[in-house]
């Protein structure tokens, strides 16, 4: 049999028919996790998932199991910004994510490359950093607000997350709505906020997508009972993949929700820790039906006195 020629390249030119199907590419900044809880396993996978290509820029990586971070070692400035430029100058990205940068100087890079893209779309997501010393989240939070808020587009954060660190001087006895934490992030440069796990009566959480004037739509769902580590990283990744197909917000909003419950819904726990989201549960093979016993096989469980056909092999 002749095999057909290969290029000596990678490179195999495309048609411009290929180049106008082509998916739209997301940029994402974040950590690398070893445990594929969140950082950019969940970002790759979640972006993937809803149609875009990710271009992911590593930040530094994780020391973590399923249950908890330990520790975080955070990559110099420069490399960040080499990797970055360096494919920004190949590729047209139409969204950026920010998730965990890992040190008030690499939000300082990354504020710089978004302002070079001001037209770039940026969703921007602020993960629990109750793992980190105070010190530490004090400088990253205050680099965040005076450096990435001005250029983010939508922030992503939990309800709780985003109150301490927005409103820390609330003084109200009732909880801080979500129009009121958009109020905060507008006064930042922020036009559009999106506030998770809003707690509601009767084991509910309410979702909302605020802008500073009004809230723009809203999504209620029954609380898991398992705890899950990634849920925000794996929405706000796919709410901006679904940017980058060009969904408008209020859109992209709900369908990202939709991603992520069905994700929490085929959750699955690889360790001893938390419970994971199942960003490719599309992807899991139909279940097949048994093969049928053998006559031995058979005879065994009818001495063990055991159903046949209630026994998985």
């Amino acid at each position: 049999m002749t095999l057909p020629t290969l290029p000596e390249s990678d490179d195999v030119p495309a048609s411009e028919q290929d180049l106008d199907a082509s998916p739209p590419c997301v940029m994402t900044f974040n950590a690398g996790d070893p445990s594929g809880a969140a950082g950019l396993s969940a970002d790759i996978a979640a972006i993937v998932s809803v149609g875009a290509h990710a271009l992911p820029i590593t930040c530094g990586a994780y020391a973590r199991d399923t249950a908890e971070i330990f520790a975080h070692f955070a990559f110099e400035e420069e490399a960040i910004a080499e990797q970055a430029r360096t494919i920004l100058e190949d590729v047209q990205v139409q969204v950026i994510k920010v998730g965990f940068a890992g040190s008030p100087e690499a939000l300082s890079t990354i504020a710089e490359i978004c302002t070079d893209y001001t037209d770039v779309p940026v969703v921007a997501y602020m993960p629990n950093l109750s793992w980190w010393d105070e010190g530490q989240i004090d400088l990253y939070l205050d680099a965040f607000r005076e450096l990435m808020l001005p250029q983010t587009t939508v922030l992503v954060g939990n309800h709780s997350t985003l109150w301490r660190w927005l409103l820390p001087d609330w003084s109200s006895e009732r909880s801080p709505t979500a129009r009121d934490i958009a109020k905060a992030a507008g006064a930042a440069g922020v036009p559009y906020t999106v506030v998770t796990g809003v707690p509601l009566a009767d084991q509910f959480i309410d979702n909302v997508l605020a802008s500073p004037q009004a809230v723009l739509a809203n999504q209620k769902y029954e609380r898991f009972e398992a705890i899950f580590s990634g849920a925000g990283e794996t929405f706000s990744a796919a709410l901006a993949a679904l940017l980058g197909n060009g969904t408008d917000l209020t859109a992209a909003f709900g369908e990202a929700l939709a991603y992520l419950d069905q994700c929490l819904d085929s959750g699955f726990r690889p360790g001893m820790g938390h419970v994971i989201p199942d960003r490719m549960f599309w992807a899991q093979p139909a279940g097949e039906p048994p093969e049928p016993l053998t006559e031995e096989e058979a005879q065994a469980l009818q001495v063990l006195d055991m159903p046949a056909n209630d026994t998985k092999h």
